[in-house]
């Protein structure tokens, strides 16, 4: 007898990782795992597990005064999170539709036209809503795979509710109510408020961050983060000044040459007059011990000089005064 033929071998490349769209349903296994009983470090420990330290999260919609366009950084993620489920939503979930991936050097990049986030509401009656966009979201191309950025850009939303709600409602002024949407472009009133407020929280992250290292008062972390920035604006890193502006370290060229020979001390020639000479006087800097960067020119101003005669010679000793006659 003949032996069974070998199952067809798959010639695909078996990625090194995890793929990128099964990172998005561990994401939404975790939130499923979510309890009314989960505080602030059961979402700083999710926001670990599934974003970098230095991730951007970025909400685009459309609402009736305009455009919208929020992004929050790695410390105010959790709460992003965090605050749907306190506008009143009982689960949360994403669904990818043709999701296409793109691998670079150090990230994969997940892009989907035909993301829909799902949220289940409990009040005032159960409704299901569908916010339709498309999702990017890019990973770390690494073992743990984490997010690096995070953009969801709305495109239209749906509220579903169930029939039995609309055919025979238990209050007669429930209809008129069941017209109404509860979220705005499928976004919570409580998310909304939290985006509104990190405009104000995201730049004060550095001051937040500074006084929890240092216990600073806020004056001081305010003084101390303006004074930094100061100095970056000011004096750039060496590396990022143009090769023309940089600074020559004493030593640093020439370092490996044999030493020079002592100049020899030239006397002044007989015509050198010092009338004829510019006297040049540099001024001192504004700001003591600083770097200036670019702008590190103290300003040169030429005088005149009138305390000595034009016609006066250094090769020629000054005239001795009279002697006083001796009494």
């Amino acid at each position: 007898m003949m032996a069974p033929l070998p199952p067809p071998v798959d010639r695909r490349h078996a990625p090194y990782f995890g793929q990128p769209d099964y990172r998005v349903y561990e994401l939404n296994k975790r939130l499923q795992q979510r309890t009314e009983d989960s505080d602030n470090l059961w979402w700083d420990a999710f926001a670990t597990e599934f974003f970098e330290d230095d991730a951007t999260l970025t909400l685009t919609f459309c609402l009736e005064d305009g455009p919208k366009r929020y992004t929050i950084g790695r410390t105010l993620i959790p709460r992003y999170f965090r605050s749907i489920y306190e506008g009143g939503v009982s689960e949360l979930y994403y669904t990818m539709r043709q999701p296409k991936e793109s691998f670079h050097n150090t990230s994969i990049t997940l892009d989907c036209d035909h993301c829909t986030m799902v949220t289940h509401h409990g009040k005032p009656m159960f409704t299901k809503v569908c916010t339709e966009g498309r999702l990017i979201v890019e990973f770390t191309f690494d073992d743990l795979m984490r997010i690096k950025s995070w953009h969801l850009a709305v495109r239209a939303h749906r509220e579903l509710i169930p029939r039995a709600a609309v055919l025979a409602p238990p209050d007669p002024a429930q209809p008129d109510q069941l017209a109404k949407n509860i979220t705005r472009q499928g976004i919570t009133n409580a998310t909304l408020n939290y985006l509104r407020l990190c405009v104000i929280l995201e730049p004060m992250q550095e001051l937040m961050s500074r006084h929890k290292a240092y216990a600073l008062s806020p004056r001081d972390c305010l003084k101390t983060t303006l004074f930094q920035k100061w100095q970056r604006m000011v004096a750039p890193p060496e590396s990022q000044r143009p090769a023309s502006k940089r600074r020559k370290r004493k030593g640093s060229a020439g370092a490996n040459a044999a030493p020079a020979a002592p100049a020899k001390k030239r006397s002044p020639g007989p015509n050198f007059s010092l009338a004829s000479q510019d006297v040049m006087v540099v001024g001192e800097p504004s700001l003591m011990g600083g770097e200036f960067g670019d702008e590190d020119e103290r300003l040169i101003t030429r005088l005149e000089n009138t305390q000595y005669e034009g016609d006066a010679d250094w090769s020629n000793p000054p005239h001795s005064p009279p002697k006083s006659p001796a009494h």
